[in-house]
């Protein structure tokens, strides 16, 4: 038996703020029309079901149009089992505005949940404050059947009082095979105990740069017979988020930084559809011009969305400016004079020497 566990969809999501109206917009389209890529895999690899670990959706409510391509490709492959927990994120507004729940679309609710088929058994629940503590103590498997367990929310090595959190110690011992979570969005997978595992795919589409690498879902392909499972991670975005570090220690100027940047990103081939966020890292003189407008306008070109953040420590030798006479020197020396802290002082000192020398920052 075949199984994509995937999960934090996010559709409908907002988006990150450095994108335009229309590129937040056409991400939009991009998330769903992924959606749909994975229900077309699943359908060309002959996979049974697809079970969704929370946060399909990202809003109160969901638009006409997520809603509807949701349901037809649900509709479309009456084939294809569909197993959807709603997580944090997700409230009522699509199943309830559903005339008719689909044959194959397989809910959750707050008490455990099973979908028994020959040798695998697919069990869930929707996590709320009410049965946080209590929900250990009342799953009941079955030694001689392959079984997973779909929830949503943080996994931590004992219980706390958050209610998303998930106590691994106390799902050990249950007979789990595979313990199929959302919440996390970056791929994660450990044991539970001998027997199990648990695993995070992480979210279909990366949206911010807290979101970076290759994204996709979980592939768990199940021998029914031995109780094993084998499982590999289908990348399957249509645009990746990348940071890129570039250490641009004893640059003088803008014009160095790029060419600096340009090295970074020509050593990884990183397809233009990306969306990349460059940090400067490394030392700098004083008196270095780094103009971030500029260095933006020269990668726009580059990628669909850049960002660029400036982590930069300021080099300031102040022996050169102790008997400078000039309104430079006097600048100095008043701003070393006060009660800033030393970090405040050197950023007051760049801005200073760099409008003493007639430029932006």
């Amino acid at each position: 038996m075949k199984l994509i566990h995937c999960a934090d969809l996010h559709l409908d999501s907002k988006m990150q703020s450095n994108l335009s109206k229309e590129q937040a917009k056409e991400r939009r389209a991009e998330i769903l029309r992924t959606f749909v890529r994975m229900v077309d895999y699943a359908e060309q690899n002959e996979v049974f079901g697809i079970m969704i670990a929370g946060d399909m959706f990202d809003t109160r409510a969901v638009s006409a149009t997520t809603r509807n391509i949701v349901k037809s490709a649900i509709e479309k492959h009456p084939q294809i089992q569909f197993f959807y927990l709603k997580g944090n994120h997700d409230l009522d507004s699509f199943v309830s505005k559903l005339e008719e729940i689909p044959e194959n679309l397989h809910l959750f609710t707050d008490e455990w949940t099973s979908y028994r088929y020959p040798g695998v058994t697919i069990t869930g629940m929707e996590m709320t404050p009410e049965n946080h503590s209590s929900m250990y103590h009342s799953l009941v498997l079955d030694h001689d059947c392959y079984n997973i367990v779909l929830l949503h929310g943080q996994i931590e090595n004992y219980q706390s009082g958050n209610p998303e959190s998930i106590s691994r110690v106390d799902l050990a011992n249950k007979n789990i095979d595979y313990l199929a979570l959302g919440h996390v969005h970056t791929m994660q997978t450990d044991r539970i105990d001998r027997r199990g595992m648990y695993a995070y795919p992480g979210c279909l589409e990366g949206r911010g740069f807290d979101e970076c690498g290759e994204k996709g879902f979980i592939l768990l392909n199940i021998d029914e017979n031995s109780q094993t499972a084998e499982y590999s991670f289908v990348a399957i975005a249509e645009r990746n988020l990348y940071e890129i570090e570039v250490d641009v220690t004893g640059a003088t100027g803008s014009d160095q930084i790029a060419q600096l940047m340009e090295e970074a990103i020509s050593r990884e081939q990183y397809p233009a559809k990306s969306m990349v966020k460059f940090i400067l890292k490394g030392e700098l003189n004083v008196e270095c011009e780094i103009n971030l407008d500029y260095l933006t306008e020269m990668f726009e070109e580059y990628f669909y969305c850049i960002r660029i953040k400036d982590e930069t420590t300021l080099l300031i030798s102040y022996e050169d400016y102790a008997k400078d006479e000039s309104l430079k020197g006097e600048f100095v020396r008043t701003v070393m004079c006060s009660n800033m802290a030393e970090n405040e002082k050197a950023e007051v000192i760049r801005c200073g020497i760099l409008a003493l020398s007639g430029e932006d920052f």
